[in-house]
């Protein structure tokens, strides 16, 4: 008999076989690395108990001169505010109707026809309701009168809602339900929702990649775009804008309850872009940088002019000769996709490169040079800051940035690009978990229409790792430890619709049950020359068990085994190993092994040693 010990190369392979991988891991989820060991995730809970109406693709903090911590939300329906443990809507409002609302209802149904005149409403939109009288049934006044979202928008004058009491239960109309309302009904529409899903024909960013010109079929607009937000503070207030639409400013001075407006609606605000795909807040000079907006005299969108306000002015946008405002048109691809702050520099990604934009002052203001040709960004969120880089993935690949933008080796490429959902690539957005030198890109594979995968790059190690987004971990934006102490993440639910922010890093479990953890080695010869069969009688665990709170708490370790690498896998043996196990003695038999290491706790962590194994040859019965 013979004690041998197993150690595995640090990070997950998939660029071969499983069997070429020997001495190797090859599947895991929930699982890092850190100083080559695997070890797994930490857990998460809720920010807020308080959760959000739809798919929030953007979050962003800061800290407000009186010390509040603020978090902005934007979603692909509502924008929020968190102040302390408080969510409050500061969706902008887009139109207001006064006395001129009419409701018709159904004998045993919930569904409200509401009547307006060119309402300007898409599916999906809310509206808060006003002033309506009791239909003289069930649907009462104080039915009628709160806010709705839009079912279906049936013509230009006219659109469904479902009926609910103030818990948000339905309600069903009667027969003495044959009112109108009343002639003094009121109606505050709030911004066209944006889409959650791609849809084909609307331009760059919803085909496939490459799949279209700019602007091929339909002219962007903010309806007929995924909606993502781009989000910025201006001192205290707050500038944010859905993509391919109008700036909102928000007045943190006002309150959580006063909901944001037009920045162009703002006293003496002079050529503020009426269509963007993103802004931002150039913190050292000052400005608000509009990226691929209308030029000045026009309200439609040059998917590559860069546009900037004066210097410490969020309101002034028109170019003099005393003012710092200006515009410079990209020469570089068709369309910006994303522009990203740096330390020394932001860049901007077009689809056919990357674009250097630094402040030099008068008389240029900005400077814009073209840094890498090819190179570019698979969508808006893709790339992230982090140990003083920038790490971003492209159509084909996985980049970082410092001076010059070079491509990462990655063990795992193929497994996600081969995998890769292409017509919802648009939803990939990257992660910087950097306590634990971590970059995680969250994807949607196969034909998945929503993030369910993500791969993991430990940029100190160059090791990488992949998961799922089983129990209870789709993700759909992120926001690194800044001024929390742990990064914050938004997740998606569609079976509850109930969706949260969580805080990570925190804990063992997902707040209210537990999420498994696993890694799986690439097979194993037990015999040197992979021939003979072999007997394994006893496996000597190596684990750090962490906070864990009984001796009962177990970690399970699986062997597997097969004869031939074209051979499914087979369990040999599982085995249950406690804080208090010493050995496990085992009989399995198999030409070719393969270790699984796994759990489902929600009160400990682990970290996972060396495996010894006790072998010998072996026949084949």
């Amino acid at each position: 008999m013979a004690l041998s010990k197993y150690i595995f190369k640090p990070g997950i392979n998939r660029e071969g076989t499983n069997y070429s991988n020997e001495g190797g891991w090859f599947d895991a989820d929930k699982v890092r690395f850190r100083k080559g060991r695997p070890e797994r995730f930490g857990g998460w809970s809720k920010y807020i108990e308080t959760s959000f109406v739809g798919t929030a693709r953007k979050i962003h903090t800061y800290k407000a001169i009186n010390g509040d911590n603020i978090t902005i939300l934007g979603t692909h329906q509502k924008l929020y505010v968190i102040i302390g443990d408080t969510l409050s809507d500061i969706t902008p409002i887009r139109a207001t109707t006064t006395n001129g609302i009419l409701f018709a209802a159904t004998d045993g149904s919930s569904l409200i026809t509401a009547t307006d005149d060119d309402h300007g409403c898409v599916s999906g939109d809310f509206v808060t309701i006003a002033g309506a009288a009791t239909l003289g049934g069930t649907i009462t006044a104080t039915v009628l009168n709160q806010e709705y979202q839009i079912e279906t928008v049936t013509g230009t004058d006219t659109y469904t809602f479902n009926a609910k009491d103030t818990a948000g239960d339905t309600v069903t109309a009667n027969s003495s339900d044959t009112g109108n309302g009343g002639s003094g009904v009121d109606g505050v529409y709030q911004i066209n929702t944006g889409l959650d899903v791609y849809a084909r024909g609307t331009g760059w960013g919803v085909n496939s990649w490459g799949d279209g010109g700019f602007g091929s079929t339909t002219d962007l607009s903010p309806v007929n775009q995924l909606r993502f937000w781009s989000i910025d503070n201006f001192g205290d207030d707050i500038i944010a804008a859905p993509r391919a639409s109008e700036i909102f400013f928000w007045d943190k001075s006002s309150g959580a309850s006063t909901r944001s407006t037009l920045l162009s609606a703002e006293s003496n605000a002079s050529n503020v872009p009426t269509a963007v795909l993103q802004i931002m807040m150039s913190d050292v000079d000052k400005h608000v940088i509009a990226f691929g907006c209308n030029p000045i005299g026009s309200s439609a969108i040059d998917p590559l002019l860069v546009r900037f306000s004066d210097t410490e002015s969020a309101i002034d946008w028109t170019p003099t000769a005393t003012n710092q405002a200006g515009g410079v048109q990209l020469s570089l691809g068709s369309t910006i996709i994303s522009a990203l702050k740096t330390r020394q520099e932001i860049l901007i990604w077009t689809d056919a490169g990357i674009v250097s934009m630094r402040f030099v002052g008068e008389p240029f203001v900005f400077s814009f040079t073209e840094v890498a040709e090819g190179p570019s960004l698979i969508a808006p969120n893709a790339a992230v800051n982090a140990n003083n880089r920038v790490y971003f993935m492209d159509r084909d690949g996985f980049f970082v940035y410092a001076g010059t933008a070079e491509r990462l080796p990655c063990a795992v490429l193929d497994y996600v690009f081969s995998d890769l959902n292409q017509d919802q690539a648009f939803k990939v957005f990257a992660a910087a978990n950097e306590s634990v030198n971590e970059i995680m890109w969250f994807y949607p594979s196969g034909t998945s229409t929503e993030i369910d995968k993500y791969v993991l790059f430990n940029y100190l190690e160059d090791t990488w790792s992949i998961g799922t987004t089983a129990d209870n971990f789709v993700r759909t934006a992120w926001n690194e430890a800044n001024i929390f102490e742990k990064p914050l993440a938004t997740s998606k639910n569609d079976t509850t619709n109930l969706n949260y922010i969580y805080r990570h890093e925190v804990g063992h479990g997902d707040g209210t049950d537990t999420f498994t953890s696993f890694i799986e080695s690439s097979d194993f010869d037990l015999n040197p020359d992979g021939e003979g069969f072999i007997f394994i009688s006893k496996l000597i665990p190596d684990i750090q068990f962490r906070d864990q709170q009984t001796t009962s708490d177990t970690v399970t370790f699986t062997i597997k085994g097969r004869d031939y690498p074209l051979q499914d896998l087979s369990t040999l043996q599982t085995i249950n190993v406690t804080p208090s196990s010493t050995f496990v003695n085992t009989r399995a038999r198999s030409r070719q092994a393969a270790v699984r290491i796994s759990s489902d706790s929600s009160s400990f962590g682990w970290r996972l040693g060396d495996i010894r194994l006790d072998i010998k040859q072996d026949g084949r019965r």
